[in-house]
């Protein structure tokens, strides 16, 4: 990589998250006191400068001479030009499996490291399976999830790893979002990523046997399915995730037992909600979106009235922003296993689980403050610590290439914590 290229190029930065994603990054770079630079890159130059001119209001920083690379997804030498200027792209513009993949394809041929927030399983899979062999070859590092999908889970999960003395068989993770007076929402390019997620979700298990050929070893002590019921673990209503965050944890599950021969374990993804309502609501909904979702005309249905459909969660314009600056979330990671620790990691333990910790992740509102944090955090990480000497290039899950940066120490010096609950003791 050349000397004259910006450290961060933000592509979409005219897009909902896009500015946000700017604001942030303007605030790193005055935090790090150094000569590191951004681009910002999308299809209008006026709106780009208009994003620029409202970034400094709200950061305080003198943004107007900002660099602007002009470049489209439906152009791929524009898309090629973008990252030739670029150590690092960091791509805003969903849905990704629309999107996605040229982007990722322009920054392996032209030398650009690339981050972005998808949390599309298919996506993130399929980019694994096409991509990791030739990014390998040019030195370029491909991490996806690295928003709120799935930074909190996935690197949660690193640290609950990383503290539990002797070997895990399992990690449970329960997710809380914590509205603000006037509730949560979410801009409706969120709901369409997982509406079409959703609809292809029958495009996983090829797309996982081509990529994941041998299975992991299984553990004689299986988590007990949690389907959906009043967990007493957490002391609330719990029901499974249906995001992506086991989907990606399980992959840096896979990277340490292949790479770094660790012990694998089990995982496991649940929301928290308030009550029973509560989850006989979101389970009616959820399948009448479902099914809904499996036809083009109902997701343009959805897409056309996402307020009605989602009440209220989704919407067009986003969140409002009293509604972002309300909101949080909170994560309670619980690890169990055996305090002894077995040498090889395909032995088998012949007793039950006698050890547990329980752990916590929380931050403020999850899609478009914690979002931008976990995103600029990483490359910023990337660019400063990631070397090819212990890490070759390739695809990455954020946990596979960030577990032994200062990542975490970065993210709880920008309010986006991880601690310790509870010490690791008897069951």
């Amino acid at each position: 990589m050349t000397e004259q290229r910006y450290d961060f190029v933000v592509f979409g930065a005219t897009g909902f998250t896009g500015q946000f994603v700017v604001d942030e990054v303007a605030r790193v770079i005055a935090e790090e006191g150094d000569s590191m630079k951004m681009a910002v890159a999308g299809r209008s130059m006026e709106k780009l400068q208009k994003v620029l001119a409202e970034s400094s209001q709200r950061t305080g920083k003198a943004l107007e001479e900002t660099p602007i690379i002009i470049s489209d997804v439906s152009n791929d030498e524009s898309l090629a030009e973008m990252c030739k200027q670029a150590r690092v792209v960091l791509n805003c513009v969903g849905p990704y499996r629309f999107y996605g993949e040229k982007v990722v394809k322009a920054c392996v041929e032209n030398g650009a490291h690339h981050i972005d927030i998808s949390g599309e399983p298919q996506y993130l899979e399929r980019m694994q399976l096409l991509y990791s062999g030739k990014a390998r070859e040019n030195d370029v590092y491909v991490i996806g999830a690295c928003g709120f999908d799935s930074i909190p889970s996935d690197m949660g999960v690193a640290f609950v790893t990383d503290k539990f003395k002797g070997d895990l068989n399992s990690v449970e993770f329960y997710i809380t979002l914590h509205p603000g007076a006037e509730g949560l929402a979410g801009n409706v390019t969120t709901l369409e990523s997982a509406l079409h997620g959703f609809a292809h979700s029958g495009e996983l298990k090829p797309l996982r046997k081509t990529l994941f050929p041998t299975p992991l070893p299984r553990s004689q002590y299986k988590l007990e399915p949690k389907t959906v019921g009043f967990n007493k673990e957490v002391d609330t209503w719990c029901m499974n995730f249906p995001g992506s965050d086991r989907a990606i944890v399980n992959r840096s599950v896979r990277f340490n037992y292949e790479v770094n021969q660790q012990r694998p374990f089990q995982v496991g993804a649940y929301i928290k909600l308030p009550s029973f309502l509560y989850v006989m609501i979101t389970i009616i909904a959820g399948m009448f979106i479902g099914l809904l979702a499996k036809f083009s005309f109902g997701r343009s249905l959805i897409l056309q009235y996402p307020q009605i459909f989602t009440f209220g969660v989704f919407k067009k314009g986003g969140p409002s922003k009293k509604q972002i600056e309300t909101s949080s979330f909170s994560i309670t990671l619980i690890g169990k296993g055996w305090k002894d620790k077995l040498a090889d990691a395909d032995a088998k333990h012949d007793s039950p689980p006698d050890s547990k910790i329980v752990a916590k992740v929380s931050g403020p509102e999850a899609g478009y403050v914690t979002t931008p944090i976990c995103m600029v955090q990483c490359a910023l990480t990337l660019l400063k610590e990631v070397k090819k000497e212990s890490v070759s290039g390739g695809v990455y899950t954020t946990a596979s290439i960030f577990r032994d940066t200062t990542l975490i120490d970065r993210l709880n010096k920008h309010n986006v914590k991880y601690e310790i609950i509870t010490e690791q003791g008897p069951i």
